[in-house]
């Protein structure tokens, strides 16, 4: 197998009716485009989601599916899938089926168009289509980082990005990090840009967070990500 230009990475935990419909919209969006794997990174699921994605290998030759033996979270899945995967270039997907595949050729095109010191596109949910109360939560949480991470970035949370492997292989690791990339690539020398995408409703499953959980942890990794800011030197480094 050729290798791929591009890596769409797809944290997955109990998503087992949102895996098809997804799969079928990336594959739909890419073929014939670019170059292209999938790697579902299955987060010890306690459905069958695990067994639905194994059986879309049949039909789906870019599908790969990595399997975590225990329950370690959404940062850990997109690092175990970047790590695994084989493209210079990935995009992250929720497995929840609200970020839309058809979006990650925008975020291309946009990195055709780029500095090439830009190693991060992060998709900017413009019409969230989430209940007002984890709107709200969402706006107050990134109001709170925008002020203590100076990351110009207006919506972190978002789960559709584009990124360069080895920018994102050499941040610093920690739980929830996926929540903190523009920050941290901007730790590290990088430029970073926003780009509207589309953004919809859950159709299945349930959410597998509450606002005050999320709160209570976003809390102490702001102050542990405005700490690693503070103490930074690094800076990114190009051959000339």
């Amino acid at each position: 197998m050729n290798q791929p230009a591009l890596s769409v990475v797809v944290p997955v935990f109990n998503e087992r009716d949102n895996v098809t419909p997804l799969v079928n919209e990336i594959t739909a969006a890419l073929r014939g485009q670019i170059g292209f794997e999938i790697v579902y990174v299955d987060d010890n699921s306690k459905d069958d989601s695990l067994q639905v994605l194994q059986a879309l290998k049949a039909t789906n030759p870019e599908l790969r599916v990595l399997h975590h033996v225990s329950q370690s979270g959404q940062s850990t899945a997109v690092r175990t899938g970047v790590k695994a995967a084989r493209a210079p270039w990935i995009a992250t997907l929720d497995g929840d089926g609200q970020n839309d595949p058809a979006d990650i050729p925008k975020l291309l095109a946009a990195r055709a168009k780029a500095d090439a010191q830009v190693r991060l596109f992060a998709g900017w949910r413009v019409n969230r289509q989430d209940s007002g109360s984890k709107r709200w939560a969402s706006k107050w949480a990134n109001a709170i980082r925008a002020r203590m991470l100076r990351d110009d970035t207006p919506d972190t949370g978002c789960g559709i990005k584009l990124f360069e492997r080895a920018a994102f292989l050499d941040l610093p690791y920690f739980d929830h990090m996926h929540r903190y990339l523009p920050a941290l690539m901007q730790r590290a020398g990088w430029k970073t840009v926003s780009v509207p995408v589309n953004h919809r409703h859950r159709t299945a499953g349930v959410s597998k967070y509450n606002n005050l959980g999320r709160a209570l942890v976003g809390i102490r990794d702001l102050r542990g990500v405005a700490w690693l800011i503070t103490r930074s030197k690094r800076t990114a480094v190009e051959e000339v």
